[in-house]
């Protein structure tokens, strides 16, 4: 059995991107916040960021502590140590958990533009209807 080439796990990352549905940026910070914060309970929040391959997916979870407090543990994949935010109070952690999220997938949205050329034509657009 042959050894694989790298790029072809890369080009297969990119290829399940570019076969997923499009989504508008509107949509995406609305899937984000679907949820009212104040009906939360914000120990154990938690969302996960966009993509393909769970190993370079983001996810945010938030935890509280003995005094009131609460934190967000940021980690890349299953196995990173998490980055951790706080404390800060129940409210601040649900919103942050939530920004950091539509953020992610904002920025996910973008580059799947960029990557299929979405990007391209709208800028070539603008540039065209600007007289250059």
């Amino acid at each position: 059995m042959s050894q694989s080439d790298p790029t072809d796990h890369a080009l297969a990352a990119i290829a399940s991107i570019l076969d997923q549905p499009a989504s508008s940026p509107e949509k995406a910070a609305t899937e984000a916040k679907t949820v009212d914060p104040v009906l939360l309970e914000a120990n154990g929040y938690s969302k996960t960021g966009p993509g393909p391959m769970a190993a370079i997916r983001f996810k945010w979870a938030a935890r509280g502590d003995d005094h009131g407090g609460y934190y967000v543990d940021e980690t890349i994949g299953d196995n990173s140590r998490p980055i951790t935010s706080g404390p800060m109070s129940r409210d601040a952690a649900i919103r942050f958990v939530d920004d950091r999220a539509g953020e992610a997938h904002r920025r996910f949205e973008q580059l799947k533009s960029e990557m299929t050329g979405h990007e391209a034509t709208a800028d070539l657009a603008r540039k065209i209807s600007s007289g250059m």
